[in-house]
């Protein structure tokens, strides 16, 4: 269990290990058996869906917000995906979180107090300036964005001290590892069907139109 000392440690929170963070992660083949049941299930804190509810396409993506690869995702082929498939009413986008260690639980509790309206602007600011706050002295930074978001000294701090959103963050991941097979980020499920790594929007749409025209 992460608490509030994980997040004023300093240089800690870039160190510390995923071992430390939660349970252990389950392979391929399980996550091949996960009942579509299971895949959608959302976790305590509720999911933030961007979309129409009734596209023909649901994709969820498993997500660390200190990880690169995921950063990669959402700065360059999340805006076509937006413009292409989520705008169109074609996908239904949900976005989990999987945090690889306490600095992307931090960065996700901050999404999830700026509000249901602002959760996905968050998310999209702090990946988009990832390399700035993912550091070894990561609190001036964040505090900085979060500032710019709105946020008062004492509601970033209250946030990041709020174990009730920290545990539905770890729930949430706990469900992702122990009954999905997720053991890396990103990780995508298209209608169920699991794609691993920051595929590209040609990716996507190979695994889109078929569904589309089913």
């Amino acid at each position: 269990m992460i608490t509030r000392r994980d997040f004023v440690a300093g240089s800690a929170l870039a160190a510390t290990a995923l071992t430390s963070f939660g349970p252990g992660v389950m392979g391929l083949a399980h996550a091949q058996q996960a009942s579509l049941a299971e895949i959608a299930k959302a976790g305590p804190l509720g999911d933030e869906v961007v979309g129409k509810q009734d596209a023909p396409v649901t994709i969820i993506e498993y997500a660390s917000m200190t990880c690169g690869h995921c950063a990669a995702f959402h700065n360059t082929t999340y805006p076509e995906l937006k413009k292409r498939y989520i705008d169109t009413g074609k996908v239904r986008y949900i976005l989990r979180e999987f945090p690889l260690d306490p600095l992307a639980a931090a960065g996700f509790m901050l999404a999830r107090c700026a509000g249901k309206d602002k959760y996905y602007p968050m998310v999209e600011i702090l990946f988009e300036k990832q390399k700035e706050w993912a550091v070894q002295q990561p609190l001036p930074p964040l505090t900085a964005i979060a500032k710019q978001a709105g946020f008062t000294q004492e509601r970033f701090e209250q946030c990041l001290s709020d174990q009730k959103i920290l545990e539905g963050i770890e729930a949430t991941r706990t469900h992702a590892a122990e009954k999905l097979g997720v053991n890396s980020t990103p990780t995508f499920f298209v209608n169920g069907k699991i794609l691993r790594g920051a595929v590209t929007i040609d990716e996507l749409a190979k695994e889109i139109e078929p569904l589309l025209k089913s």
